[in-house]
Order: C-alpha cells, then sequence, then structure tokens
C-alpha cells in the first residue's frame, strides 16, 4: 500500500456516534481491499466518539475535525482532504460486508465511462438486528437514468465514486437539508454512466439518532419544498433555511424515536412480513406519540393479510411526491 495515495478513500463523517462507530471502522478495517485510507470527519461530536476511533491504531485511519455544521460541509470537508481518486461513501453506524471495496473497485477500473456507483444494502435496526434488504429502484445506467427526479437512485451510504466528477460538480449542497445525495445526483446523473449492483453490500443501521427520519414524519412544506429543488435543479438559500428550520423543530426525542419505530414496523410488514415483531415496533411508536392516528391505522392494518398489506403499499407509493 502507497500510504501517499492510495486508491480508495472511505470517507465517513461522524458526529455523536460513540455507539455505533468502532463496529462500522472494524468493518472497513476487515475489507479484503487493503489499499485505502480511512476518512472521518469528525463534526463536532459531544459523545465519546473521538475516544472510540482513537482506540484503533491502524494507520489508514486520518480523521479531521470541525465544528458542527452538519453532513454536507463534513463531506465537502472530506472531498477536500481526500488523497484517493476513489470515494467510497460510508455512514458511522453501518457496517461493510468484507468484500464491498473490492468489488466496486473492480468494476470501477474495469468499466472507466462509470462514474457513480452503489448497491442494494441489507436494513437493520439500532441494535444491529436484520430486519430487511432494501433493493436500488433501478440497477442498469439506462433504468438509472429514465428514474423521476423524486426517485434517489442510490442509497448514500453505498456509494462508488470518482472524486473528480463530484468536485467538479460542485460537491454537496449545503442548503438540501437530508437529501444532499439525492440533490446530488439529479444535479449530475445526465452526464454520467452509474449502475447499481443487486447484492447488498453494506449493513445499514435505522437509528433513531439519525437526521433523517420517515418523510410521513415530514411537515408538507418540508416536502414540497425538496420535491420541488430536486425537479427543478435548483436549491437557494432560503429554501434550505426553511428546510432546516422545519427539519431543527423535529429534532425532538419524541419525534425521532417515533418515527424510528413506526418505521421499523413498516418495513417488517412491507419489506420483510413479520407482523408480530411489526406490532410491537408500533406499540413503542404509540406509547412515544400517542396522539398519531397513523400509528392506529399502521397497527390494525398488521392484522391485514401479506398481499393486502403490498396492495395498500403500491397503491400508497409516490404521493409523498406529487
Amino acid at each position: 500500500m502507497n500510504f501517499d495515495t492510495p486508491q480508495i478513500t472511505v470517507l465517513m463523517p461522524a458526529y455523536n456516534v460513540g455507539k455505533y462507530i468502532a463496529d462500522a471502522i472494524r468493518s472497513v478495517l476487515e475489507q479484503s481491499f487493503t489499499d485505502f485510507e480511512l476518512l472521518i470527519v469528525n463534526d463536532g461530536s459531544t459523545d465519546d466518539t473521538v475516544d472510540v476511533i482513537h482506540s484503533f491504531a491502524d494507520p489508514r485511519i486520518v480523521m479531521i475535525h470541525q465544528d458542527n455544521k452538519g453532513v454536507s460541509l463534513a463531506l465537502n470537508t472530506g472531498l477536500k482532504y481526500a488523497r484517493a481518486p476513489y470515494i467510497a461513501r460510508f455512514d458511522a453506524d453501518d457496517v461493510c460486508h468484507p468484500e464491498r471495496l473490492q468489488i466496486q473497485y473492480d468494476f470501477m477500473i474495469n468499466n472507466p465511462d462509470y462514474s457513480i456507483i452503489g448497491s442494494a444494502a441489507d436494513y437493520m435496526d439500532m441494535e444491529g438486528t436484520y430486519l430487511f434488504t432494501s433493493t436500488p429502484p433501478a440497477t442498469s445506467n439506462e433504468d438509472i437514468q429514465q428514474l423521476a427526479s423524486s426517485v434517489c437512485p442510490f442509497m448514500h451510504p453505498t456509494v462508488f465514486y470518482k472524486k473528480e466528477v463530484i468536485l467538479k460538480a460542485g460537491g454537496y449542497s449545503e442548503y438540501a437539508y437530508t437529501y444532499e445525495d439525492h440533490f446530488l445526483w439529479v444535479s449530475i446523473l445526465k452526464d454520467q454512466k452509474a449502475c447499481n449492483f443487486a447484492q447488498p453490500l453494506i449493513k445499514h443501521r435505522l437509528n433513531p439518532e439519525s437526521i433523517t427520519i420517515d418523510e410521513k414524519w415530514r411537515p408538507r412544506k418540508f416536502l414540497k419544498i425538496k420535491y420541488s429543488t430536486l425537479k427543478n435543479k435548483v436549491v437557494t438559500a432560503d429554501d434550505g433555511a426553511q428546510l432546516t428550520a422545519m427539519g431543527q423543530k423535529q429534532q425532538l426525542r419524541r419525534v425521532k424515536h417515533g418515527a424510528y419505530y413506526a418505521l421499523c414496523a413498516k418495513k417488517l410488514l412491507v419489506n420483510n412480513y413479520h407482523p408480530q415483531k411489526a406490532r410491537g415496533h408500533v406499540v413503542k411508536a404509540i406509547s412515544i406519540s400517542p396522539l398519531r392516528l397513523d400509528n392506529y391505522l399502521l397497527y390494525t392494518i398488521s392484522f391485514l393479510p401479506e398481499k393486502f398489506i403490498m396492495w395498500l403499499h403500491k397503491l400508497n407509493s409516490g404521493r409523498l411526491a406529487q
């Protein structure tokens, strides 16, 4: 390995993930592909995140500190200091499958006309218990190019891309609050080839402390601004200020934990049919947010046959973006 110019920079922003980041780091260090740097941007953590990072002595780990400025600016900071030509995005509460870097690197080397590749992901709850496998909305470049702007083509922590392409596009928008990746893709994909692997290459953790929550819990105005900016490929400072203000009002334990348990329940009905487990999560969501009527509806739906639940899900799909 050349420590000065590694082939891959694994870019990991980190904010108050002391409970999870050791598993994430360990999964990167245990990759079959070894010529990488793990660039961790500590975004002003106030818990033991930094101490956990320091507990690893591997020279491939590089840590950068910044004040708490959010994911977009943390990613842009990481892109500025990344030494490798390829970036493997990864979240500090997820887990990489051992062959992830090797598979994506080999594809990019053998297909130099591609700029962005992603994959499916195994989802787990905050305790690390498997929930379901999420497949991408499209796999081939042709199908990805045909996706509506409202559909995010990649799961961000699975993405592997050419650094120069993202830098040329100006990096991540600080105004696209919680969807900085989605906004980036709609802005650049028309000029780039991309694909998704159907196989899962990471374990993605649903985490109630995450800034991102189920869109069903977002205000209608938030969603209207989001999908309008995606369609027009323009997000302004005023848009960002409104999105951030609405999002920060939801940074409450009641909202975040309620949304987390409700989302786990939905996934255990639609993506991996386990109605009894789903009801257990709904009960927790109701105990946290007893005034949300949709939780009671979700509890009732959990007693319906699987085929009928799937029909309801398909009927409801796409309405958020309308």
